[in-house]
């Protein structure tokens, strides 16, 4: 059995979570083996939206018992080598040039609310909770801190790392954590015509640039910002997609991208 399953569909790229028996705990194979598999549909020629979900009850309840006990006994060298495979996971998520979305139909909690958190958007069913646990075992939300204070702001950002409390999906959108909440019994079908949506409508090279210019722009000044952002401007105009794209609309014609 694939601890996780891949397969391209309709231009979606179906990433999902396949270990429901241990709630789709994170530990190093499972980690790397989703690096392995975001590399590949970011790169996937076909692929325009990935899906991120899992199978079970839970999206994802974070590390699981015996990763957690084998941290107990590792150097300061492991460690770091353990960590950096997390922080790759998340920059391969978060960079991809995919609109990639998260598909939430259970508990997402530490780890496992990390990657959806690093995901663009965020559909989650009524019932899931949300939640960066990790104070709570003395540890820290190191990783995410950096992406969650760029998603909900520094205010909710320490409110929800600080305490270590889950909040539900209802709560979880009106931090701005999530975007949707769709009932369970409804929650794929809506996530795939989505995904559909955006695959027949937009330009992968303008969906690419944007997120570039999008991941830019947390960390640069606002000059920096427009200075890049006009460079880009200027350069996209050159392109293929969007010659083609302006010439349907002069001519009132449907794209097809």
């Amino acid at each position: 059995m694939r601890i996780i399953e891949f397969h391209v569909e309709n231009r979606i790229g179906f990433i999902t979570l396949n270990r429901p028996e241990k709630r789709n705990a994170l530990n190093p194979e499972i980690i790397t083996e989703l690096t392995r598999t975001f590399k590949e549909a970011n790169t996937h020629a076909e692929v325009k939206v990935i899906i991120l979900r899992a199978n079970g009850d839970v999206f994802s309840a974070g590390a699981d018992l015996a990763y957690l006990q084998q941290l107990q006994d590792n150097s300061l060298q492991d460690n770091l080598a353990d960590s950096n495979l997390l922080k790759d996971l998340y920059i391969s998520i978060y960079t991809s040039p995919k609109v990639v979305i998260a598909q939430v139909e259970g508990h997402a909690i530490a780890g496992g609310c990390g990657l959806a958190t690093v995901c663009d958007l965020i559909f989650s069913s009524p019932e899931a909770k949300f939640g960066y646990t990790e104070v709570k075992i003395g540890f820290i939300p190191a990783l995410v801190s950096c992406f969650l204070i760029r998603r909900i702001g520094e205010s909710r950002t320490k409110e929800l790392l600080l305490t270590g409390d889950l909040i539900n999906a209802q709560t979880a959108m009106q931090y701005g954590l999530i975007n949707f909440v769709i009932e369970k019994n409804q929650i794929r079908e809506s996530v795939i015509k989505y995904a559909e949506r955006i695959a027949e409508s937009t330009s992968s090279q303008s969906i690419k640039l944007t997120k570039e210019l999008l991941v830019f722009n947390q960390n640069a000044s606002l000059l920096e910002s427009l200075e890049v952002a006009a460079s880009k401007n200027a350069e996209v105009r050159t392109t293929e997609d969007c010659r083609k794209g302006i010439t349907a609309f002069l001519n009132n014609e449907e794209l097809n991208w």
